[in-house]
């Protein structure tokens, strides 16, 4: 099983988009696929078609105890779950604040053969923070997806990110690393993003071989801005059910077929860095 944690501190820059959209890109390629929504806007599971009302078992449960990834997932297509979030996993940062092992409640959950069985891929939609919610998720799985718009501001920030693996990795979880870079809203022709790929590219060829990030990726593919991908979420809908045929589902199409050629290849690690 394949655990990947999809991370980004700002807000728009296509993270539950990416999570949802290769999520069901992987599925229609036969993967067993589970998206876990950790942001308590609860984007991810509204993108996919469940809006978490009263009874509906979400990931909060599962963080107070009274579920598991199996009893609290959803189906929402073939080969495609969700473990949904609403706005009581707020409440979470707060409650698990003097909890012991707080950030070990997911790997404790999610790092069991019940759940490796059931699944190939589990994707993990963080919130755009790096507070407990999302350091539970980067302990609990073993690659570190990062969608980014080639934007001087986003290639600034990336450096938080950076350091945030880092510390996670030297004092939770050693099998940590930062393997894709999902350059996303890419506009293609444009100097703007050239330029930020070249200097992205640039500094993680010139990493440190022990970093996190030393054998990141820059996925080939570029996620192209896409007015489907937008209008998607308002129909409950991934894009390869509302608009299989745009642009945006060519591309996430595309992309998922990057994160297998690492899976045949016989490692979930990403091959060589690609502009």
């Amino acid at each position: 099983m394949r655990s990947i944690t999809v991370m980004n501190q700002k807000g728009g820059v296509g993270k539950t988009t990416s999570s949802v959209n290769l999520a069901a890109a992987l599925a229609k390629m036969d993967r067993r696929v589970c998206v876990i929504d950790l942001d308590p806007q609860g984007h991810a599971s509204i993108h996919l078609g469940i809006e978490a009302f009263d009874e509906t078992p979400t990931i909060y449960d599962v963080f107070a105890g009274a579920r598991t990834i199996t009893t609290a997932r959803q189906m929402v297509a073939s080969n495609l779950w969700v473990v949904p979030a609403n706005i009581d996993l707020a409440a979470a940062e707060v409650e698990l604040a003097d909890a012991p092992n707080r950030e070990r409640i997911l790997d404790a959950v999610l790092n069991t053969p019940e759940v490796a069985d059931q699944f190939d891929y589990v994707i993990m939609d963080c919130p755009p923070s790096l507070g407990v919610l999302t350091i539970n998720s980067l302990t609990a799985t073993k690659e570190v997806f990062i969608p980014l718009q080639p934007h001087f501001f986003a290639l600034q920030g990336l450096s938080k990110l950076f350091e945030t693996t880092a510390l996670v990795r030297s004092r939770l979880n050693r099998d940590l690393r930062v393997t894709g870079v999902m350059l996303c809203l890419y506009e293609t022709g444009t100097r703007l993003a050239a330029d930020v790929t070249d200097d992205l590219k640039t500094f993680l060829d010139g990493s440190a071989p022990d970093a996190p990030w030393a054998s990141a990726r820059i996925f080939s593919t570029k996620i192209r801005r896409n007015i489907k991908l937008a209008e998607a979420p308002s129909f409950g809908q991934s894009v390869f059910e509302y608009a299989p045929s745009c642009p945006g589902a060519q591309d996430y199409g595309a992309l998922a077929e990057e994160v297998i050629a690492a899976e045949t290849a016989g490692t979930s690690m990403p091959l060589a860095n690609a502009a």
